[in-house]
């Protein structure tokens, strides 16, 4: 049986099928993203080695950490206004996912990120961009029934 999680600022409903064990999930930045690692079974996220690349050297360096980590999905922190409306990194973010989705031929879930960064902070995270992908990575898992 497949699962659902919620995501998004509206808390949409997505399918997460029961093989769908693996997961990378990214904190996009415009400098900068933040990269996890993370599986169902346990339910947590290991952060991994933020991606210090813009453009195509960002995309190429994703690629390598799909081939080395082989998930089974991907996870993509969109950020969003407290208010829930969108700004412009929301669109940089949707782009990334789309940008993974085409590339790689994984599903890509999309995860409201609000506040993960400032989570980050707060924990005293030495490497904020990979505990904000941590953060968010671990809130796609707790959806998942």
């Amino acid at each position: 049986m497949d699962a659902v999680a919620r995501c998004g600022p509206c808390m949409m409903v997505v399918e997460v099928p029961v093989n769908g064990q693996s997961f990378l999930a990214f904190d996009y930045g415009l400098k900068r993203t933040g990269v996890a690692s993370g599986n169902r079974i346990t339910r947590t996220a290991t952060p991994q080695a933020t991606i210090a690349a813009e453009g195509d050297a960002r995309l190429a360096k994703v690629a390598e950490r799909i081939r080395e980590w082989q998930p089974d999905a991907l996870v993509v922190g969109v950020p969003y206004h407290p208010d829930g409306a969108a700004h412009e990194n929301t669109a940089r973010a949707l782009k990334f996912a789309r940008q993974l989705r085409g590339r790689h031929g994984l599903p890509v879930y999309e995860v409201d990120e609000r506040y993960s960064t400032t989570e980050a902070h707060a924990l005293g995270a030495k490497d904020a961009d990979a505990a904000s992908a941590c953060i968010i990575l671990e809130q796609f898992l707790r959806s998942l029934p």
